[in-house]
Formats: structure tokens, C-alpha cells, sequence
């Protein structure tokens, strides 16, 4: 806490002050078009990966970046229909990260037993995938595995966001377009799935 406290501290006193007129510009309001969904890991930051500003990206965040199917009345929910009712949302980002430890979990759920919440977030929202890539992809060496995993679950997750009636809408009207993500920790390189070639590939500009 008190790194956190030192931290405020120096925001409150030389940040701030700097971009006073930039933050209270930020009263009037926001207007974000990029829904950017991501894991709960802290070695995940949006803005950081993006070199986006503050107000530009409106952000979900959870355990496994997993999005439940329409219907489950969750905050994931609340949060992609307050996003786009309220704001003119063009994209939408599902970035998964390797060494993801909801992931890892998933391989292996009894190390969960001990947390229930847990255990059935993972077990529902991603297992089924798990036992997917083990009945194709049963012969690759675990490095391999964990990779296509998470690749297979971003994509399970668009999925999932095309089961929502508001995404839907807009994506017939071609004013939304949602896109895979996976972030490599180990490189920094970002890739992204190819609907035309059917495969992730770094994301260049």
C-alpha cells in the first residue's frame, strides 16, 4: 500500500497538474470506440500494449478474458450493452495472453478444487475448449498445446460476442467489427486471427 500511496502521491503532484485541463475535459464526458476485452492478469495493460490515452478504450476485464454466452445476465453483459447502446463502438477486441493462468488451470481443474468460484468460472467457460484441442491436437508438446489453447479459446470468445443481440445488430448494419487477439508476454508482438487465411498472425500495421 504504501508504494500505491507514494504512487497517488506523485500523480496528485506532478501528473496531474500537467494535464489538468486534459482531465477536466474528461468531465464532460467519454466517447470511446473501441470495446478492448482482456484478462484480469497484471501483466496486462491496455493502454500500455495500444499507447492509447486515457478515455479512448473501454475496457472489460476478468479472469481468462472469457465472455459467457448471451443470456447469463453477468456484469460481462451489462458492460457490452452499455458500451454500445451508449457509445459509438466501432471495434471490438478480445486479446488473450500466453502463460494466461485461468488457462493453465483449465488443463488441469483439480489444482482448483479449493476454489469453488473458480473452479466453476473455468469449468464452464473453458474446459470445453481444453477437451476440443486435446481430441486434435493430443500429440504436441505442451508449449505447442498451451498455445493453440489460447488461440481456440480467444476465438470461442468471438463466438460468444455473436451471440449477443446488440452485436449482432450493429454487425449487420457493418458498424462493428470484432477482432482476436493473443499478446505474447515473452515477445510483445500482438497476433491476430486472419479470417481469410484461417490462422493468428502478427498484427502489422
Amino acid at each position: 500500500m504504501k508504494k500505491l500511496i507514494k504512487g497517488l502521491h506523485k500523480f496528485q503532484t506532478k501528473i496531474f497538474p500537467i494535464k489538468k485541463d486534459f482531465f477536466e475535459s474528461l468531465v464532460k464526458g467519454q466517447n470511446p470506440d473501441i470495446l478492448f476485452i482482456t484478462c484480469s492478469d497484471s501483466r496486462i495493460n491496455p493502454h500500455l500494449l495500444t499507447s492509447s490515452d486515457i478515455g479512448e478504450l473501454f475496457i472489460i476485464r476478468n479472469a481468462g478474458n472469457i465472455i459467457p454466452p448471451y443470456g447469463q445476465c453477468g456484469s460481462e453483459e451489462a458492460t457490452i450493452e452499455f458500451a454500445i447502446s451508449k457509445f459509438d463502438i466501432k471495434d471490438i477486441i478480445l486479446c488473450g495472453h500466453s502463460y494466461c493462468g485461468a488457462i493453465e488451470i483449465a488443463t488441469k481443474l483439480d489444482s482448483a478444487q479449493k476454489t469453488p468460484s473458480l473452479y466453476s468460472w473455468v469449468q464452464k467457460n473453458i474446459e470445453p475448449t481444453v477437451m476440443l484441442v486435446k481430441d486434435n491436437y493430443s500429440n504436441l508438446d505442451p508449449e505447442v498445446f498451451l498455445n493453440i489453447l489460447t488461440q481456440e479459446h480467444a476465438l470461442k470468445q468471438i463466438e460468444n460476442l455473436k451471440t449477443y443481440p446488440i452485436i449482432n445488430e450493429a454487425i449487420s448494419k457493418n458498424n462493428l467489427s470484432l477482432h482476436a487477439w493473443v499478446y505474447k508476454l515473452e515477445t510483445g508482438n500482438i497476433f491476430s486471427f486472419d479470417i481469410n487465411e484461417g490462422q493468428f498472425n502478427i498484427l502489422d500495421l
